[in-house]
């Protein structure tokens, strides 16, 4: 009797866990295939004139070096700049603590491949992928952007920004193999559930603050 009760809670958890990974393939799929013609080649970025280049964080190295694929995207960022997708760049990450700047290394890469600095804005406050987009059009006053990131990490930034309204269109940096990227897909696959039902209830982000229109200079982001 005791066997036939632990196969039958054997049998229900089973079938909870099934139902549990249907609904996360699920919204995954849903999130991917909501936005994947949304993400463009660099040539026909080219044309859509966008208020800025947004380019994501993905961490600085100890010495405040960029990381191999926070290179790729800012490299890919620079290059929609250099055929005019947009005349500004919107460097959005992880400056939460004076020790921890991704911000301010991504400009000062920008500027040495020979942007103005005035083109480039900071985003001191992009502490994730929701608060970037979300920034971006709450703060930085953009309407139409491109994203930079890796591919696998595209589908959720234009989902979020669908979901804010915020017209968005991407460009992918991958330009190199990346080391733990098995590892990337799955926290991702877990990131699109939370974004999907971030992008339903809308939370503000960390911090707002006052407008820092993208139209204006980017030196007044310095700090």
């Amino acid at each position: 009797m005791a066997l036939f009760k632990r196969k039958g809670i054997i049998r229900r958890l089973l079938g909870w866990i099934l139902i549990l990974v249907l609904i996360l393939g699920g919204i995954n799929l849903y999130v991917i295939f909501k936005v994947k013609g949304r993400i463009v080649p660099l040539e026909q970025a080219a044309g859509i004139k966008a208020d800025c280049v947004l380019v994501l964080g993905a961490g600085v190295r100890g010495d405040g070096a960029p990381t191999p694929m926070l290179k790729d995207r800012l490299t890919q960022g620079i290059a929609l700049y250099q055929v005019g997708a947009s005349d500004r760049l919107l460097m959005s990450g992880d400056h939460g603590t004076p020790e921890y700047d991704e911000v301010n290394a991504m400009k000062q890469f920008a500027v040495d491949s020979g942007v103005p600095s005035e083109k480039v804005f900071m985003d001191h406050a992009g502490f994730s992928t929701y608060e970037s987009v979300y920034r971006a059009q709450a703060v930085f006053q953009a309407k139409k952007v491109i994203i930079v990131s890796q591919g696998y990490h595209l589908y959720r930034a234009l989902y979020v920004a669908d979901a804010l309204g915020l017209e968005a269109y991407g460009v992918t940096a991958d330009l190199q193999p990346y080391q733990g990227q098995w590892a990337r897909q799955g926290r991702e696959a877990l990131a699109r559930v939370k974004d999907f039902f971030f992008g339903l209830f809308k939370p503000a982000p960390t911090y707002l603050g006052e407008a820092i229109p993208v139209s204006g200079n980017g030196d007044d982001t310095a700090g």
